[in-house]
């Protein structure tokens, strides 16, 4: 995979990510959302839509990571979208713990609910991020892989529609430390979780592809 987004901070912190460290389970995880994506390559577009109840955390980090290894590795076609079964707001601790990667973010709008471009290399335009309830942001008859990152929504939503398939890829919750003295550790660690198997997801399809 090449590396080049004339940002320094963020090649290093990609190049960092150690994708020897996932185990098993989880490489079988998300072997399943490689073989969705290698059974649309002949479609215009391949839309994957992270589903979390509040779409505040986990959902939002994992749109913006497969966004951006989808880039850095030529899947143009992937399309990245999160959402949540309730709409609250995109968590200024995770907003945070993305800036420490070096990935480049400005307020696009404001409020209680603000939108957040998200951008990591000169020439693409990134991404905008948001809460919002799961297919906002999506047409009513685009088919999608609902991929669930927490146990509760995956539990409480038992049909998604439009979902051509639904795969649980849960990760725990860094709200568990907002206030405590190691929050912005937990949060770089969910953060830095998430980026390594987006980066082992492409890397795989990568090859694959050879």
């Amino acid at each position: 995979m090449s590396i080049k987004v004339n940002n320094s901070k963020l090649e290093s912190y990609i190049s960092g990510l150690d994708t020897s460290t996932i185990s098993n389970e989880r490489q079988r995880i998300l072997k399943s959302i490689a073989k969705f994506i290698k059974t649309e390559l002949n479609q215009p577009d391949i839309r994957l839509n992270f589903i979390c109840t509040h779409n505040s955390r986990r959902s939002q980090l994992a749109q913006i990571w497969n966004a951006v290894f989808a880039d850095l590795s030529s899947f143009t076609q992937i399309q990245s979208f999160s959402g949540g079964t309730v709409a609250t707001a995109f968590h200024p601790n995770a907003v945070a713990a993305l800036e420490r990667t070096g990935l480049h973010i400005s307020v696009k709008k404001a409020g209680d609910n603000p939108t957040y471009g998200i951008s990591w290399r000169d020439g693409h335009k990134g991404i905008h991020c948001w809460s919002k309830v799961f297919g906002e942001d999506l047409d009513a008859n685009e088919n999608f892989a609902a991929i669930m990152t927490c146990s509760d929504a995956d539990e409480n939503c038992p049909y998604i529609p439009n979902a051509t398939v639904r795969i649980p890829l849960r990760y725990k919750d860094p709200k568990v430390a907002d206030g405590r003295p190691d929050e912005a550790t937990v949060y770089d660690q969910r953060c830095e979780q998430i980026a390594t198997e987006m980066k082992w997801l492409y890397t795989e399809l990568t090859q694959s592809n050879d």
